[in-house]
């Protein structure tokens, strides 16, 4: 609260942050389709900018690449707070450390806030797929073909949580990449894909409804946004357990620094609100505000983390 009070003093003291034009909309790139957590926080955080700074905030769905492709085009725009993106785990620390990455966020992109944790749950088709983790491992094997699982998108975390499963239990599971969890979701339930492995936002509803089968979360322990549903080392895979992924909020590299802090100190201001966060748990996420010093220190150490990750982890397909 101090640490607030105190950059809401720096700013006004500094006068208005320059290069942005109040006329001129504010736009967020979501780099993956409608429908899921990357989705729903942008609209959240953009209706509540809109409020605060007062001007309008239009969203661009930009899916492709595993998160990538709309990250780059916000690499390539304006560096003047006036065009923001949306980023997550996989796009940011994780295929900037794959061999033959072109494209570094940490270095082409400024932090303006982390946002939101998000839980991955590995799920399944009710009549078609599997009904539980032992059963999906024994069900790969036991075809020539595997078995074909959704994600949202090519080292995505989604993606990666199954690559390390498949080490762990040699399980021949087959990648599907969606361009997001909403898509992928729409397929399991479909009958396209008998499993997949997606945010929590996009699966939940249709769990509750009984339309999938909830196989397992990957993180160290149960998450209290839906506690019946079982850790993947409890449900068979003994000692497995990979972190929650994240979501954040960037603007171009080169963005001043007073507009990046302003804009920081205004969603810090929102996620900070019991409304928000409220908002943000009917997206079966959980709020995790940092704001932007404190977020690239996070994105450095995530970073690191997982290229020592992926240097034990064989290819993925």
């Amino acid at each position: 609260m101090r640490r607030t009070a105190l950059i809401l003093a720096m700013l006004a003291l500094a006068g208005p942050a320059p290069a942005q034009s109040p006329q001129k909309p504010i736009e967020i790139i979501v780099p993956f389709a409608p429908g899921a957590s990357a989705d729903g926080i942008a609209r959240l955080i953009g209706q509540n900018l809109a409020l605060r700074l007062g001007r309008p905030v239009t969203i661009e769905n930009k899916a492709g690449a595993g998160g990538t492709l709309g990250l780059v085009a916000l690499a390539k725009s304006p560096p003047d707070g006036d065009t923001l993106a949306i980023g997550a785990t996989g796009a940011l620390v994780i295929s900037p450390n794959l061999p033959g990455a072109s494209f570094d966020p940490l270095r082409e992109l400024a932090p303006v806030a982390r946002l939101i944790e998000i839980p991955i749950v590995v799920v399944a088709n009710r009549d078609t797929g599997p009904q539980t983790i032992a059963e999906m491992i024994a069900r790969s094997k036991q075809s020539p073909n595997g078995l074909s699982y959704g994600s949202t998108g090519v080292n995505s975390g989604q993606h990666l949580v199954m690559e390390f499963l498949k080490k762990a239990t040699g399980a021949h599971l087959v990648h599907v990449p969606y361009r997001g969890s909403a898509p992928a979701v729409t397929d399991l339930l479909g009958g396209q894909i008998p499993l997949a492995s997606v945010d929590l936002t996009s699966a939940l509803p249709h769990i509750a409804a009984g339309r999938l089968i909830a196989l397992g979360v990957p993180s160290p322990k149960r998450t209290s946004l839906a506690p019946d549903i079982p850790t993947i080392a409890e449900a068979g895979v003994p000692g497995f357990a990979r972190a929650a992924g994240f979501i954040g909020l960037f603007a171009p590299a080169g963005t001043p620094r007073l507009v990046v802090r302003r804009l920081s100190v205004a969603i810090g201001e929102t996620l900070a609100t019991p409304d928000a966060q409220a908002k943000v748990r009917l997206l079966a996420a959980e709020p995790a505000y940092a704001d932007d010093e404190t977020f690239a220190a996070f994105l450095a150490t995530e970073s690191a983390r997982w290229k020592e990750s992926l240097a034990a982890m064989p290819a993925s397909n």
